[in-house]
Parts: structure tokens; C-alpha cells; sequence
């Protein structure tokens, strides 16, 4: 049991030192070990979310100080991403998840591909996005289905808008807050405290020590750099999520 929390613990903090500077891959990589260890998806996604409720947190603030954000685009964001997150959790003991796991990795690979060509585009201004509420919504819905995505989804379309990367991630951390949030609150409602509470204990506690960091790298990374690994991270995800949906079959 000892030996378990500390795994979980080690991958809170390697997961959030990705998440908090490129903007992604917390909920994915925590969930993918969650349920190796046996947890069941509603629960899997509990514990990340109620875990990301600190860790979001954290690195928000980090974020703000580092002055990484563009409040113009949190309040959407976070309005609309909570609406889509309750009623995400709401739904995933249907097994909804599983069936728009190949429809969500199509969308990532081709999200991934278009930021990585605009990597070498001429250097953005930062200017807000459109259609920021109803990304925020299919953001927030899909990351409480499975186990995370709000990255990958929300972070990876508003690099690829054309927007400054430092300034889009920061403020996608930043509304990420109240979707976790909100989507640990529903969870609870439905499974009760008990069932996810030690796992997301572990998490907070490998996982609050990495955001720090995280923002000050992202505030120093050169854009072009970050655009490609941003690129490069998300066509992966996108790539084995297809792998795992069709091939894996």
C-alpha cells in the first residue's frame, strides 16, 4: 500500500511538471496508471480530478505570478467548462468514454499537426480566440469522460488559434481549476469520498512540488520550442489513443 502511494506520488509530479508547462497530459498519464493499479474508470477519473483541484490550484497561481495568463480568456472558459465537466461526469458510468475515444484521438492528431505547422510561422500577438465558450464546454465534457483531455483539447486549440503558447497554456491552467473542480464535486456526489480519496491524496502530494517549476520553464521557453513539443505531445496522444481504440481490438 505504502509502496503504491509513492508510485502514484512519483507520477503526480512528473505529470504535472508536463501538464503545468506545456499545458497537458496531467489527467491522461495520472488515469492510464490509476487503472493499471486496478481502479475503475469513474473512479480513476474521480481521483485525478479531485487531485488537479489543488494541483490546478497551484499552478494557476504560478502561472498569474509568472504572468503567463490572459484573464480575458478564463471567465469563458471556466463558465462554460464546468457546465460540460458536470455533465460529463454525470454520464460516465454509461460508457460513453470508450465510444468517443477514436472520434477525440482523430481530433487530437489533426490539432497536433497544426500546431506543429505553425511552429514556424511568423511569431503571434496574443488576442483571445473564437468560439472559446464552446471549446471550454467540449473541453471540460470530455475531459470528466476520460480522465482527462482538457489539455490536449482546450490548450492544444487555443496554441494552434495562432494566440501567444505561453499566454493560451497559462490561461487554460488557470479556468482548468474550476473544471477539476466541479467535476470532483460531481464525482463525489455518485461514489462517495472513500472509493478515490487516497489515490488523489497521492497525487496532490507528487504533484504540488513540480508547478513552481513548471511556470517558470514555460515562462522562459523559447515559442517555437514549445509550439513543437506542444505539437509533438498531442499527435502522440492522438496517435496511441487510435492505436488503443482500433488497433488494440
Amino acid at each position: 500500500m505504502i509502496e503504491a502511494f509513492w508510485q502514484i506520488a512519483a507520477v503526480g509530479f512528473a505529470a504535472q511538471m508536463v501538464d503545468g508547462a506545456l499545458g497537458m497530459a496531467y489527467g491522461l498519464t495520472s488515469t492510464s496508471l490509476l487503472l493499471t493499479l486496478g481502479y475503475s474508470p469513474a473512479a480513476a477519473s474521480a481521483a485525478v480530478h479531485l487531485a488537479e483541484s489543488a494541483t490546478t490550484a497551484a499552478s494557476a497561481a504560478s502561472h498569474g505570478v509568472a504572468r503567463n495568463v490572459d484573464w480575458r480568456l478564463v471567465r469563458p472558459l471556466a463558465i462554460a467548462g464546468v457546465l460540460g465537466g458536470i455533465l460529463g461526469a454525470t454520464l460516465l458510468a454509461t460508457g460513453i468514454g470508450d465510444w468517443l475515444v477514436p472520434f477525440v484521438s482523430l481530433y487530437l492528431t489533426a490539432m497536433g499537426v497544426v500546431i506543429l505547422w505553425k511552429a514556424f510561422r511568423a511569431t503571434p500577438g496574443i488576442h483571445p480566440p473564437r468560439g472559446v465558450k464552446t471549446l471550454g464546454a467540449v473541453g471540460g465534457f470530455l475531459d470528466a469522460v476520460g480522465g482527462g483531455g482538457w489539455g490536449p483539447i482546450v490548450s492544444g486549440t487555443l496554441v494552434a488559434s495562432g494566440g501567444s503558447a505561453r499566454h493560451m497554456i497559462g490561461s487554460s491552467v488557470a479556468a482548468e481549476f474550476f473544471v477539476t473542480t466541479a467535476i470532483a464535486i460531481t464525482f463525489a456526489g455518485h461514489l462517495g469520498w472513500r472509493e478515490f480519496g487516497g489515490a488523489a491524496l497521492a497525487l496532490v502530494v507528487g504533484g504540488l512540488p513540480a508547478a513552481p517549476f513548471a511556470a517558470i520553464a514555460l515562462r522562459y521557453a523559447p515559442r517555437r520550442g514549445l509550439m513543437v513539443a506542444v505539437g509533438g505531445l498531442i499527435v502522440g496522444l492522438g496517435l496511441y489513443g487510435l492505436w488503443r481504440g482500433f488497433g488494440a481490438n
